[in-house]
């Protein structure tokens, strides 16, 4: 959501009555069953994503330890590139080469799932939270909590 957006958002759920838009329309929240749906369809999208990790895959050229190796001549650019994935594991970075091609294609739609997991994730959250907003608040308290003493508005006088 853009800056502008959001700030129209916010400004307008906190003053309703304020038109906000150029065309002199107010916008009409979204109704509860069409949050509703929106949740239903990203939580089919997540369960559709598949297999999934975190990380990033990066690309590694360098030299070798061997001193008569042909990637320590002047000019040349070393050996690679050579992939890596690279990820947190309990607080600590883990990385993990690639034996084939094969792998490495598996883990990039693997780290590629991931993102979208993200994305959805986020989506969710929004939705979720408009959610909050839209249902109606219901009178959830118990009979023996209605009959709790209120704490007094009076100030103290231990000041």
């Amino acid at each position: 959501m853009d800056g502008r957006r959001f700030a129209a958002f916010f400004f307008w759920r906190y003053n309703p009555n304020v038109c906000i838009r150029s065309d002199r329309r107010c916008p009409l929240p979204d109704p509860l069953t069409t949050l509703e749906q929106q949740r239903s369809d990203i939580l089919i999208k997540i369960l559709q994503l598949g297999d999934f990790r975190s990380g990033s895959i990066t690309a590694i050229n360098g030299r070798c330890g061997k001193p008569n190796c042909h990637c320590h001549r002047p000019g040349h650019p070393g050996h690679g590139p050579n992939f890596r994935l690279t990820r947190k594991v309990n607080g600590k970075t883990v990385s993990e080469s690639f034996s084939s091609a094969t792998a490495l294609r598996k883990a990039q739609r693997e780290v590629e799932a991931f993102h979208r997991f993200r994305q959805l994730s986020q989506e969710l959250l929004e939705v979720n939270e408009r959610i909050c907003q839209a249902r109606p608040i219901e009178d959830t308290l118990s009979p023996e909590e209605k009959k709790r003493p209120k704490r007094s508005g009076r100030k103290s006088r231990a000041n």
